[in-house]
This record gives structure tokens, C-alpha cells and sequence, in this order.
């Protein structure tokens, strides 16, 4: 099988792959032997193909990246504040982004961003905090929880009354 494997050779173009005319030859004489086949080797490449997907499997697929964050697998943990931060967010948009960086219950540090207007977080507080990435923000893969433990709750904006229609 290593002789089927060492006789591919790649064109220019990456997406084809050929057998070498005489290769063919060769891995079908040893076909033949393998299974007693005592008729003359007429064997294509897809042919070829086959009979080394079917002695190695199929191609191996690579795996998908996994979710390596803190949080992966719970809902929620609960952290303690090491310092609050402020954060620029990528190319297209601007502002300024309220982010603490939270030592979680398991041991992990994580930037969390702080949801809403205004918060009330400093060093030390308590806080929960669920998965989440801002896809605006780099390394920014947990958020806030507001209205638990020591995060106050988001203030309700009072109406303007008469406001124009």
C-alpha cells in the first residue's frame, strides 16, 4: 500500500492528483496476486482508488475546532473582579467598550464585557458570568450577568414627557 501512496504525484494545479502509467501496472499485478486474480490487469485510477479506500479507509477528515473557552460546558460561573478595563473594538466600528477581567471559580481569568450603560464594578466584586463572545472585540469570550451579586441591574431611562411626535 506505501507503493500506491509514493507513486502520486501532484500537477501544477493542487486540486488533481495522477497515478504514474507505470505504477498502474505494478499495483495491479499486486492486486491480482493479493486476491488470485489470474486475468490481465486493466485497472483505471478510479479503480485504484477504490482498492486503496477499501484497504485503508476512507480519507481521514480533519476535526473541527472545539470550544476552548473558560465557560465550555456550564452555563454560568461565578468570578471575582481583578480589574475593570476599557477596550476598542475592531476596524469598522468605534466607542469604547466596558470589559473587567474576572478570575472564574475553576481557576481561569477571562475578559468579560460589561452589557449596558454605566456599571457600578470594581476590584473585588463578585460577579456571574456566562459564555459569549463580542465578535467586535478580540479575546473578549465571556459576559457580565447584570442584576447578580455585586453587578447592579441596568437603569431603567425615564421619559421625557411632552417629547415631540
Amino acid at each position: 500500500m506505501w507503493l500506491c501512496k509514493l507513486l502520486f504525484w501532484q500537477e501544477r494545479s493542487l486540486s488533481s492528483y495522477r497515478l504514474l502509467p507505470s505504477a498502474i501496472n505494478e499495483i495491479a499485478n499486486n492486486i491480482s496476486l493479493k486476491f488470485n486474480l489470474h486475468t490481465t490487469p486493466s485497472w483505471n485510477r478510479e479503480q485504484i482508488l477504490q482498492y486503496m479506500h477499501l484497504m485503508d479507509g476512507p480519507p481521514k477528515r480533519r476535526s473541527r475546532s472545539r470550544d476552548h473557552t473558560a465557560v465550555r460546558g456550564f452555563n454560568y460561573f461565578k468570578g471575582i473582579v481583578l480589574k475593570t478595563l476599557i477596550r476598542h473594538p475592531k476596524k469598522p466600528n468605534s466607542g469604547n467598550r466596558k470589559c473587567a477581567l474576572v478570575r472564574l471559580s475553576n481557576g481561569k481569568e477571562v475578559c468579560a464585557y460589561i452589557p449596558g450603560v454605566g456599571h457600578n464594578l470594581q476590584e473585588h466584586s463578585q460577579v456571574m458570568v456566562r459564555g459569549g463572545r463580542r465578535r467586535d472585540l478580540q479575546g473578549v469570550r465571556a459576559e457580565v450577568i447584570r442584576g447578580k451579586l455585586d453587578c447592579a441591574p441596568l437603569r431603567k431611562k425615564a421619559k421625557k414627557e411632552g417629547a415631540a411626535k
